[in-house]
Parts: structure tokens; C-alpha cells; sequence
């Protein structure tokens, strides 16, 4: 989704020179799209210009450059960058912007092409010349038009994501703790545009996490392109536990919250961790793709479905009050109706409290292209709702258990007089649902106890009743076991 960034928090005091005067060397306008891995690095991209002196402003419409940090994933979000750029472009060509630079996965992935297609673009920057983004800004407005490209090559070590200019609100954070994949799911484009594994020391994700709490940081989201994998590369094994750990100590902190945990590579040390943790809320996006064993070995995700269900098994007896989250891909080449069947009844049976479905999308340069059988859009389309019409009931009789509950909730914006939006542990922020709240004494980024009334959809309505009065709710915490619905 397009971000133009309006709410900005400042890690640093950026841009001044010694005499405390602000430096402006030109002003700019970003707009942010894809996934928080990406928005970490548009983060990383606004500190830097900071720190070089420019200075960033809310609209487009009479900077004097825009930049787009782009998401090349699969075709839709190409094309859902392309048009922002086009838009981008359009205002450049009626005076109302003087220059354009597109950054991110999209030049990325298909390079000097981009220039081709859309000669009017000044520049393009690849994943990783992000922290190099001010010297392409130099030429911009210092008009250079040659090396009008800045690929460099994949790094060895983790970059540094320190000295952010952030565009999530205040109180809450996404924490990548690793750059690129070394997975070889066939129909994922990730490696080629991301690179490697390449895991960043423990001790920086420590600073880092120290760096957000004292800038006000509550809620501390955990990212990377395989979480579980944290470390194989670097220490030779798998180091989430002693990351975790360490994450826990951090002082300030309320909310741990973990995502893209590839479910090989789980072990028993991570979910004691998990289970004991009073900073780790126990809700864990964990994608599985299918469970049919001849699709996960089409996709080469090395893990079964036995596997899979034993895992999901473990975590559910281990963690209390554990919310699953999940995405499937339907239409996977040569998906049968029988192995769909398969998928259906695994969903059922699970209970998936938060789940995505995403018909497959067919990517140039992917091994899947090669497979046989590929499905028609429709049967992909039809496929993938009737999977999200089964999650829909799982979903809306989950909410309907929390109603007569009091959890924690940590408020995120304020809609009108009085009614705010939060969010309960079960909800990451933009992908999962909220809980829209009324109250007196309410601030944006607390986190305060809230009465769960009513369900709206895949939304909650929750009553904030003050610190001190007492009601008849039943108090429940995530870190101990309660039963929902049982009030």
C-alpha cells in the first residue's frame, strides 16, 4: 500500500551543523510500498537523507524530488509500483516535482530495463545502494544525468539499521534481524533480489532494539525472510533462542511479536522460550503454503505434512493462549481438486485464528514456471475464496470467544472523540484486525486494559473503563493460560 510519510519519528537530531543551524539541501517527498522488511530499508533511507541534510515533506506536489522504494515480489506488486511511479512521473512532467528516483526490489529485479520501459525515472537505486541514496540524491539535484544506476552487489554482512527516520507510528517497530533467503522455494523470487542469508549479529539487533525503545518504541516486531534460520550462517547454527533471550532483557519493552517463521528449524529450546517469555506475546506467523506432501515437495519447502502437523500440534501444547497465524498459495501447479480437498480439511481442522490465502502467481526466472500443469486464474481465484470463506467462520468465531474479556490493547490512532483503533496481541499491525475502543483518558501508544463487547466482522469493540474502576469483565493475560469464551 503507498505510504506517503507524514508521521515521522526521529532516532536522531539529523541534519544540523554545529552551530545547531539546520542544513537544507533540497526537500523531498517518499512514499514507501511492499513488505516491513522493505519499509525497514525506506526507514534507513530517510535517516540517511536526513542525516545528509535534506528535508522530508508530506506531499509530493512541489518537492523537489520524489522517491519511490518499490516491491517487486510478484506481478501485482509491480504493477502496483509502476503505477506509482507513473503517477510520480506525470507530476514531474507538469512541473510540480523536478525529479523522480526509484528504489527498492523492483530495479532490483529487472535492472537497466526499468530506464528502458520509463525513460523519464532520473534514477534507480537497487536493494542494497539504500544507505548510498543521498549521493544519488547529490546528482539529482546537482543535475547530473550520467550513472543514472546504482546496483551493488549483495553484502557479507548484515547492513546496519541504525539511525532510522521511522514511518511507523511511535510506539510499535519492525526489527529485521536478517537480509536475503537461502530457501529454493520454487516459486519465490526472494533470493534473486535479496540475495543470501546473511544474519546480523546479536549484538547489534540489541543496540538496535535499545536505539527504538529510548525513541519510545512499546512493541518490538521481529522480521526477516526466515526468521528460524537466524544465525546458521554466522554461528554455524541456528541462534533465535540466545537472540530471543537477549531481546528479553531489553528494559521498556511490552510486546516481542515474531513473523516469518519458516517452520523448519523450529526447536523445543525456541518454544520453551516462547511459552516462559512475559515480552514474547504467543502469536507467531508461521507461512506454511499447503499441506499436501506432493505440493510441498513442488514447492521444495523440505517439510511435510506430517511434519507440519506435529509441529502445529507442539506449539498449540506448549504455548498458552497461542494464536496461529498462517498463508497458503492455492493454484500451485498441478494442484488436483483431491490435494485442495487435503488443504480445505487441514484449515478446518486447524483453526488458524489469523490466515491468509494468495492464489499462486506465476514469476519469470522462478524454477515453478518450468513445472507442468499450470491451473487457470479462475480456478486459482475460485480456489482461494472459498479457503478464505472457510478461514472467514474460524475467524469470526475466535473474535466472538474473546467478547467478555479484558486484554491489553496498545492504541494505535485516534478515529474520532473518544474512539480510538488498538490492537490486541492476536493482531500485527496493517495484515490482521483491530479493535476499535472507547474510553476517556486515552492516549495514542498505551497500552491499556480494554473490556472486548462486540465483534464487527473481523474487528473487535472493546470498552476502556479507566485505570482504577472496576468491572465485570474477566481479566485475562497472554502469558497465562485462560479459556476463551468461557467468561
Amino acid at each position: 500500500m503507498p505510504m506517503f510519510q507524514e508521521d515521522i519519528n526521529l532516532i536522531t537530531r539529523p541534519g544540523e551543523t554545529g552551530s545547531g543551524e539546520q542544513l537544507i539541501k533540497g526537500n523531498y517527498a517518499f512514499v514507501s510500498l511492499g513488505c516491513p522488511k522493505n519499509l525497514v530499508d525506506s526507514e534507513k533511507m530517510l535517516g540517511t537523507l536526513a542525516l545528509d541534510g535534506y528535508s522530508l515533506v508530506s506531499e509530493p506536489d512541489g518537492a523537489d524530488f520524489v522517491i519511490v522504494n518499490t516491491c517487486g515480489f510478484i506481478e501485482s506488486s509491480r504493477e502496483e509500483s509502476k503505477s506509482v511511479i507513473q503517477e510520480m512521473l506525470d507530476l514531474k512532467k507538469e512541473g510540480r516535482t523536478k525529479g523522480v528516483i526509484v528504489a527498492g526490489c523492483l530495479p532490483e529485479r529487472v535492472g537497466g530495463s526499468l530506464l528502458e520501459e520509463m525513460p523519464e525515472i532520473d534514477h534507480i537505486v537497487g536493494v542494497f545502494g539504500r544507505d548510498e541514496i543521498h549521493r544519488v540524491a547529490d546528482r539529482l539535484v546537482g543535475g547530473a544525468r550520467e550513472q543514472r544506476e546504482l546496483f551493488r552487489p549483495a553484502p557479507i554482512k548484515a547492513m546496519d539499521d541504525t539511525a532510522r527516520l521511522r514511518i511507523t507510528p511511535g510506539h510499535f517497530a519492525y526489527l529485521k534481524i536478517s537480509e536475503g533467503c537461502d530457501r529454493t522455494c520454487t516459486f519465490c523470487s526472494i533470493p534473486s533480489m535479496r540475495g543470501k542469508h546473511v544474519t546480523k549479529p546479536i549484538e547489534m539487533v540489541i543496540q538496535e532494539a535499545k536505539e527504538l525503545v529510548e525513541d519510545g518504541v512499546r512493541e518490538l516486531i521481529v522480521v526477516a525472510q526466515d526468521t528460524t534460520y537466524y544465525g546458521m550462517d554466522l554461528y554455524g547454527e541456528v541462534r533465535l533462542n540466545a537472540l530471543l533471550k537477549e531481546l528479553e532483557k531489553v528494559e521498556g519493552l511490552d510486546w516481542i511479536r515474531l513473523m516469518y517463521l519458516y517452520p523448519v528449524n523450529f526447536t523445543d529450546d525456541i518454544i520453551e522460550t516462547i511459552a516462559k517469555s512475559e515480552r514474547i506475546i504467543p502469536y507467531l506467523d508461521m507461512p506454511l503454503q499447503h499441506i499436501n506432501d506432493t505440493m510441498l515437495k513442488r514447492m521444495q519447502r523440505r517439510v511435510n505434512g506430517a511434519q507440519t502437523i506435529e509441529l502445529v500440534e507442539k506449539l498449540r501444547a506448549a504455548i498458552p493462549n497461542l494464536v496461529l497465524r498462517t498463508t497458503f498459495i492455492t493454484g500451485f501447479p498441478g494442484e488436483t481438486e483431491e490435494q485442495f480437498e487435503e488443504l480445505k480439511e487441514f484449515v478446518r481442522n486447524t483453526a488458524f485464528e489469523r490466515m491468509g490465502a494468495f492464489t499462486y502467481s506465476l514469476e519469470p526466472g522462478t524454477p515453478a514456471v518450468k513445472l507442468e500443469d499450470h491451473l487457470p486464474e479462475e480456478v486459482k481465484e475460485a480456489r482461494r475464496d472459498e479457503l478464505m470463506a472457510i478461514q472467514q467462520e474460524i475467524a469470526f468465531k475466535f473474535g466472538d470467544s474473546l467478547i467478555g474479556y479484558e486484554l491489553d490493547a496498545i492504541i494505535d490512532s485516534q478515529v474520532e472523540e473518544g474512539v480510538y483503533v488498538g490492537r490486541i496481541f492476536a493482531d500485527a499491525p496493517e495484515i490482521d484486525g483491530n479493535i476499535y475502543v472507547t474510553g476517556e483518558g486515552i492516549n495514542i501508544g498505551d497500552m491499556i486494559p480494554v473490556e472486548i463487547v462486540d465483534r464487527q466482522d473481523y474487528d473487535l469493540i472493546g470498552l476502556y473503563h479507566g485505570s482504577e474502576d472496576e468491572d465485570d469483565s474477566v481479566e485475562a493475560d497472554p502469558s497465562e493460560p485462560w479459556e476463551p469464551g468461557q467468561s
